[in-house]
């Protein structure tokens, strides 16, 4: 996407492009190795989907989960993600502060 790209980031989802279905281990395990061989600063989880797997793969690589990014849905009016703008700054904050480590 156009964030990747103007920031030079890569993200990567166990899920793929649709959080409709599961991937299989052999996905998890491609995904793993994959996180490995970047050596990534850290892993995300996003709102609308279960952190199990983001953890599983945090403790198999043991990269840091650097947070919760929005994409799809925003939060709660009162949540960091009650607008588009709130979103973007949100997200913007929590991969800044785990690449950063602050």
């Amino acid at each position: 996407g156009y964030f990747e790209h103007e920031y030079g980031l890569a993200f990567l989802a166990p899920q793929g492009i649709s959080t409709d279905s599961e991937p299989s281990a052999a996905d998890v395990a491609k995904l793993v190795e994959q996180v490995k061989q970047d050596k990534a600063a850290a892993i995300f989880v996003e709102n609308i989907t279960n952190p199990r797997l983001i953890e599983q793969i945090a403790s198999e690589t043991g990269i840091k989960v650097g947070g919760t990014l929005y994409s799809d849905a925003l939060s709660q009016p009162d949540g960091p993600a009650s607008t588009y703008i709130d979103m973007m700054h949100n997200n913007i904050a929590q991969i800044k502060g785990a690449i950063l480590g602050s």
